[in-house]
């Protein structure tokens, strides 16, 4: 009896051994990648020129131009139902919603699981989500907008959704659109259909490509006329000047699951033919190179930059110093650094997966502890991790490995500073901006008292609080630590391509986590302390200094220091914060090589430990009424040394308001409060903020 069951076991693990050994031989025919892309360079390189596929009708001159510059906000990192991974997602938005709804149109944050006729997709819908699907719209329209769409699937994600293409019948894509659905939970099924592209990582999937690729690469380049056209369309060409869009695209990089991600924005029609996407360069310098060389360098009018984001996912990868490099050669180095430097000329410090802003606690950096560092951290402040040092690590996608100092911004203007004084070019002298990186089109939608989510999965409060704890995309984590993103800030003569690409090339823009604060930062070596008190304060501030993004000159009287003029208004909107103060940051590289950061309050609220403040109520929400419409200074650098390089920057904070969180929990009777509304650790109130670009000041040799 004995022999028969040993017997009887023997056989079913041989069977469940068959089994395992015909799935991976399945799987591995199902996976199988483009051994070549030689087919990218000598198709849409060697054979198409670069040129205006959608060519521009003459536009009539502005109304309101206005030479001190006005503030326009708006959003430079948007995804619609094009990428693989909104798509899989579930949203069905398009780029021209996208654009309708940055110009105050309503959308309706429909997800293709909604059809009533697909009882599958309706079980996994909560009741709230069947009873009312959110219709969100703008309380004020932004005045620019590019819809930055992943590049690394618009083939592919294209073919498998397109019936009577030759990749429609295969599994993977069976898999991708949910016909193919894994033993997982139903809210789990989104995430399985992405992985069905992304586990090709930089490949291509000869499954759906075919075995050169070329059937990706051509559907590639129908998609981006598309979202050329869509752009086009939502130009506004009249004197109103109302709305300017950009053709962009992201380049989604990750290495060892860090991320390396650009958004590439493009000045006017002219663009390449095919978007340059991660899986034909693994190498951002190699993203740079051809944009310098198929664009910029041309003579067609093509002119292009990158804006890097989420460096608080790269694991150090993001800014690690081109010094440290030991494969690189010194002219190699330079090299590179002077292509970043052109090519890279801003940086997105903020978005619904984190603020980059910087980290306390990080080695190599000397500074006191900053409070306000801990804003917005999807990996916990207190949390107890690695320290990469002068490495890099891996997994900051994941939310896992060590912490570094270079995937934070404030650590990288810094460290400009040195690779400046060593190669002799900064390759990190970025200028700042913010964004959203919503997968729903929903373009500058940063209420918190009106989040809707940023990925059509977390559209109902019960999906935000207490929804997968699963970072939508790759990263595990926890749902509650996402935010509603920020906004691009550019101060321009006008609302046009031209006058708003040419700020954003010289680095005068700023970033904020929602509200519509107006920053403005100014340096030189003799602004009056009454300057604030003057009616011509900007018309004097630019005709005798430099602007935010500006590098101030060498002094010559070595008595004197810089003068800083900051200033700031509030958000207009009704019931919008009150200013709390106004912070410059200071960094500058000592002696012993480390990076040294000061934060000096030097407006408004300067000592909160002598202000008897009103406490926020977070049960109502109301808006303290203590605090500042508005806040100017002139302050005058007293540890100045004009033999040492220094950058400056500006934060202004806002009183503490309600998170979107406490709003969301708020609005649930008590009995039906989710879980996560009784966690301790997740912040009731935030201080939000804006950050200005960086001014320079550069020792002489």
């Amino acid at each position: 009896m004995i022999k028969k069951i040993g017997l009887g076991v023997g056989v079913l693990f041989l069977l469940l051994l068959a089994l395992a050994l015909v799935a991976y031989i399945w799987l591995k025919a199902q996976l199988v990648v483009v051994e070549s892309t030689d087919s990218f360079d000598e198709r849409y390189f060697q054979q198409l020129p670069v040129q205006a596929d959608f060519a521009a009708s003459q536009r009539e001159a502005c109304a309101d131009r206005n030479p001190q510059r006005n503030a326009y906000f708006g959003e430079l990192h948007v995804h619609t139902a094009v990428s693989h991974d909104s798509g899989s997602f579930g949203n069905v938005v398009t780029p021209a919603d996208a654009y309708a709804f940055a110009k105050g149109e309503a959308i309706t944050l429909k997800l293709s699981g909604d059809d009533p006729q697909s009882p599958q997709a309706m079980a996994a819908l909560s009741k709230q989500e069947r009873n009312a699907i959110p219709v969100v719209k703008l309380k004020r329209p932004l005045d620019f907008a590019a819809v930055t769409d992943h590049a690394e699937n618009f083939g592919e994600a294209t073919l498998c959704t397109t019936p009577g293409s030759p990749a429609y019948p295969k599994a993977i894509c069976k898999l991708y659109r949910g016909d193919l659905r894994l033993p997982v939970s139903d809210v789990m099924q989104p995430l399985m259909r992405m992985l069905g592209l992304v586990i090709f990582q930089n490949n291509r999937s000869a499954k759906i490509c075919g075995e050169d690729g070329s059937r990706c690469i051509d559907e590639a380049a129908n998609i981006w006329r598309q979202q050329q056209l869509a752009a086009e369309q939502a130009y506004d060409r009249s004197s109103t000047c109302r709305f300017s869009s950009f053709v962009a695209y992201e380049y989604s990089l990750a290495k060892e699951q860090a991320n390396l991600h650009r958004n590439v924005i493009f000045a006017n029609a002219t663009v390449p033919p095919i978007p340059l996407s991660s899986k034909d360069q693994t190498n951002p310098a190699d993203l740079w190179q051809w944009l310098k060389s198929y664009c910029v360098d041309t003579d067609t009018g093509c002119n292009a930059l990158a804006i890097p984001h989420n460096s608080n996912w790269s694991s150090g990868r993001m800014f690690y110093p081109y010094t440290l490099a030991d494969d690189l050669s010194e002219n190699e180095k330079r090299s590179i650094a002077q292509l970043r430097n052109e090519l890279e000329p801003l940086v997105e410090i903020m978005q619904v997966k984190g603020d980059s802003e910087c980290r306390n606690g990080l080695s190599g950096v000397v500074g006191a502890y900053d409070e306000l560092c801990d804003f917005e951290k999807l990996r916990d402040p207190k949390e107890l991790a690695e320290d990469c040092g002068d490495e890099v690590g891996s997994g900051g996608m994941s939310l896992t490995g060590c912490l570094s100092r270079n995937s934070y911004v404030r650590s990288a203007l810094i460290q400009g500073l040195k690779e400046q004084d060593r190669l002799g070019v900064n390759p990190f002298a970025m200028g700042v901006i913010a964004a959203t990186d919503t997968h729903t089109g929903t373009s500058g939608a940063v209420s918190e008292s009106d989040f809707k989510g940023s990925t059509g999965m977390d559209r109902s409060a019960e999906r935000r609080l207490g929804g997968p704890r699963i970072v939508p995309g790759v990263a595990k984590g926890d749902t509650t630590r996402y935010n509603p993103g920020g906004l691009a800030g550019i101060w321009a003569e006008e609302n046009s391509r031209p006058a708003l690409f040419s700020a954003m090339q010289r680095k005068e823009t700023f970033g904020t986590s929602g509200p519509r604060i107006l920053p403005r930062l100014f340096a030189a070596w003799d602004f009056e302390q009454s300057l604030c008190e003057s009616p011509d304060m900007i018309e004097q501030a630019y005709a005798n200094g430099v602007t935010m993004g500006g590098e101030l000159l060498s002094v010559v009287d070595k008595a004197l220091s810089p003068t800083l003029l900051v200033s700031a208004l509030k958000d207009s909107l009704d019931g919008a914060a009150n200013l709390q103060k106004i912070q410059i940051i200071k960094g500058w590289v000592g002696s012993d090589g480390q990076l040294n950061e000061q934060v000096i309050d030097v407006a408004g609220d300067t000592d909160l430990s002598k202000v008897n403040r009103q406490k926020l109520n977070t049960q109502t929400c109301e808006p303290l009424k203590s605090g500042y419409q508005s806040l100017c200074t002139v302050w005058r650098d007293p540890d100045f040394d004009p033999a040492i390089s220094a950058v400056y920057y500006a934060r202004v904070v806002e009183n503490p308001s309600c998170r979107w969180s406490t709003y969301d929990c708020n609005a649930f009777a008590d009995i039906d409060r989710p879980a996560a509304c009784s966690n301790a650790d997740m912040p009731s109130a935030i201080q939000e903020r804006a950050w200005t670009s960086p001014i320079w000041y550069r020792a002489s040799p």
